[in-house]
């Protein structure tokens, strides 16, 4: 019973198959860019940049159907555009960052349904804002892990001024001027990744796999590699679970794989050891001479 319940769907399946290496992928490259996100405190840009990347999709849309390298390319562009006008906008006027995004993203996913709405049918519109994780096909699959490998090896070499900076940002100035292109690279990584969960849970729910596991994450660690570790498992259990409900329970896929990770994080803000409402409740007791 629990092997047909928990394994079976997956030996018999192509399609449940590649949608758990997809959230596989996506756990590994997206979980640890949501953990730096956080420790920036720059925990809303990662949905903001989710929604502005559907306007570049939307009209590689309209280009070339639904094709998964004419969309990419295009919410790679939007997403990259609108970074970079929030930021200038934010430099050259006195409107903070997180006010100039607010804006420009809002603007960017009307913009975008209004394309889809326009030109395509209700069930594209229903692609872009949710996905289909179930019906995958290998180029995504393929793009999805090479967004992940990049991310990780990009990762990999800024990691010690990445760290810095959110640590203690005006030391790294002080030693390097390293920040500022660690800064855009960064920025290109959680475009990226948006790019790939764009493809699986569609612009709305793509922010979810790197956010979710990374506030939960934060609930059971300290430090820095153990958070990135948990958040990866999270998001691995999340897609696994998530999926067995979908297939089982006959309920969407990617909402029900967000779900899952955000029943993980309640659970984690009740119960964790790192400021979880239990631990606040019920401190330990410490030793006394």
């Amino acid at each position: 019973m629990p092997y047909d319940i928990l394994i079976s769907p997956f030996l018999e399946f192509d399609f449940m198959r590649r949608a758990l290496v997809a959230t596989l992928a996506l756990a590994l490259g997206a979980a640890p860019i949501g953990v730096i996100l956080m420790l920036r405190r720059m925990s809303l840009m990662g949905d903001a940049m989710a929604h502005a990347i559907l306007p570049g999709a939307a009209v590689g849309f309209l280009v070339a159907g639904l094709n998964l390298f004419a969309m990419s390319i295009g919410g790679l562009i939007a997403g990259l555009l609108v970074a970079l006008l929030a930021g200038a906008v934010a430099r050259a006027t006195e409107l903070k960052e997180d006010a100039s995004l607010a804006a420009f993203f809002l603007v960017s996913l009307a913009l975008g349904v209004t394309i889809v709405s326009a030109r395509g049918t209700n069930i594209d519109l229903l692609h872009f804002l949710f996905g289909n994780v179930l019906g995958l096909d290998t180029a995504t699959l393929m793009l999805i892990a090479a967004i992940s490998t990049l991310s990780l090896l990009v990762l990999a070499l800024i990691w010690r001024p990445l760290v810095l900076e959110c640590v203690d940002p005006g030391f790294l100035r002080s030693i390097s001027r390293a920040g500022a292109p660690v800064h855009i690279a960064f920025l290109g990584l959680v475009v990226l990744n948006l790019v790939g969960g764009f493809q699986a849970l569609g612009t709305l729910l793509a922010v979810g796999l790197m956010m979710v596991p990374a506030v939960t994450a934060r609930f059971w660690a300290r430090d820095i590699s153990t958070m990135l570790a948990v958040a990866v498992g999270v998001g691995v259990l999340s897609g696994y679970i998530g999926l067995l409900l979908s297939f089982h329970a006959g309920v969407a896929a990617g909402p029900a794989i967000i779900l899952v990770a955000g029943a993980l994080c309640l659970g984690s803000v009740l119960i964790g050891p790192v400021g979880g409402i239990a631990r606040q409740l019920f401190p330990k007791q410490h030793l006394e001479a």
